[in-house]
């Protein structure tokens, strides 16, 4: 074989591996962009993920839950974007709503509260104990009896907008300190506890990616620090 097939058959073979190589590339690029696109589909208006990190619904939901939240028929959106559109069901009086709270020197923070006061109603706190309309609501879920020393009101809840309170009401940043929920800012409503690890409240909060991370690394090597009788339980 003389020098100048020779060098014409390594071209080839060296087109022919670059040919190959870009080929899988190319599959590669497209499956990655169709994880992307189903991340982004369910993410944005199926479920999303969220975690715990106050003590505002115990005992409901502790500090630590790690809940699925369904966005089904409540607001679709893209992610980490604030583009969001509101769907067509409506939350239902004592439900459990995660929304955006109307707090926009904290950033429009998500909030897990329990829907108390509905479109049109007349709300007001008498000694610790809820009336909507003038009647009392039983309120079994509450951390603790009610506070005679707790009034609030009367106020009337605006069309298209929310009141909402937290179970563990002597600890809870809720609408009797911010105001209503506007319909737009609700994302959903919880399924179920995927997770649960008992372990302080700053871990939970933004920004603590590093005692996040330690914390999940220490459930692994010592289980006992995992809530398990918490995990599946359903909304």
């Amino acid at each position: 074989m003389d020098m100048p097939e020779s060098v014409a058959m390594r071209r080839n073979e060296a087109e022919r591996s670059n040919a190959l190589m870009k080929s899988r590339a190319a599959k590669e690029a497209l499956s990655w962009f169709w994880v992307i696109l189903a991340f982004l589909l369910i993410e944005g208006t199926l479920v999303q993920a969220r975690v715990i990190p106050s003590g505002s619904m115990e005992r409901t939901v502790l500090i630590g839950d790690h809940l699925i939240v369904s966005r089904i028929g409540y607001d679709a959106g893209v992610p980490f974007t604030p583009w969001h559109e509101p769907l067509w069901r409506e939350p239902k009086r004592q439900q459990i709503i995660v929304f955006r709270a109307p707090l926009p020197e904290m950033g429009y923070p998500d909030f897990i509260k329990r829907v108390i006061g509905l479109p049109g109603d007349l709300l007001e706190v008498r000694r610790g104990v809820v009336f909507i309309n003038d009647q009392p609501l039983a309120e079994p879920y509450r951390m603790e009896p009610p506070n005679p020393g707790d009034n609030f009101g009367p106020v009337k809840v605006p069309a298209g907008e929310y009141f909402m309170m937290g179970d563990n009401r002597n600890n809870s940043y809720d609408s009797r300190f911010w105001g209503f929920v506007p319909r737009p800012n609700i994302v959903g409503t919880p399924l179920l506890i995927y997770m649960s690890i008992d372990a302080p409240e700053e871990v939970w909060e933004p920004g603590h990616l590093g005692m996040r991370f330690a914390t999940y690394l220490n459930a692994l090597i010592h289980p006992r620090e995992v809530r398990w009788k918490r995990l599946f339980r359903t909304f």
